[in-house]
């Protein structure tokens, strides 16, 4: 179902996805998100599959994981309100890189590929700062992955 109210619209503002977006084009943006739910233990994406939009956490928590060598499930991180997670697919349309459960019930807002395209003809520069705003959370997951890298290959950890 298509969204809207004022308080998701504030609630929105505060998370890193939609800063820099004036009200028109947030308003803008927020028609074309799409709530859906998920029960605790639901798979909400699975790793390799295709994907073709990203989500926005409104409430809940949930797991990321990735498939190691193994075949067993890696726990990378945890999401909770504000997080965002599937952009990767939207800037390059590849399968799904890990997989993202519901620990506890979960609401949620999607934003497909073709409705951020969309957007993009719409208003092109509400479209960069969405963007902007999607490779700098990018940075910072990359800047977190690149720490805990080194600190998993410092010999003297040993």
């Amino acid at each position: 179902m298509a969204v809207s109210s004022p308080d998701l619209k504030a609630f929105l503002v505060a998370t890193p996805f939609f800063g820099g977006l004036s009200d028109a084009s947030l308003d803008l943006l927020i028609s074309m998100l799409v709530e859906r739910r998920f029960d605790i233990g639901a798979a909400v994406v699975s790793e390799g599959e295709p994907g073709r939009s990203m989500y926005i956490v409104r409430s809940g928590e949930l797991a990321v994981s990735k498939l190691g060598e193994s075949g067993r499930a890696i726990r990378m991180t945890g999401l909770g309100p504000g997080d965002f997670f599937g952009e990767m697919t939207l800037i390059e349309p590849q399968n799904r890189s890990a997989t993202v459960l519901a620990e506890t019930p979960t609401e949620l807002y999607e934003l497909t590929a073709r409705n951020l395209y969309a957007y993009y003809k719409a208003d092109i520069y509400a479209y960069v700062m969405v963007m902007l705003n999607i490779n700098r959370e990018l940075c910072r997951r990359l800047r977190r992955a690149d720490n805990r890298i080194a600190e998993l290959a410092d010999p003297s950890r040993e």
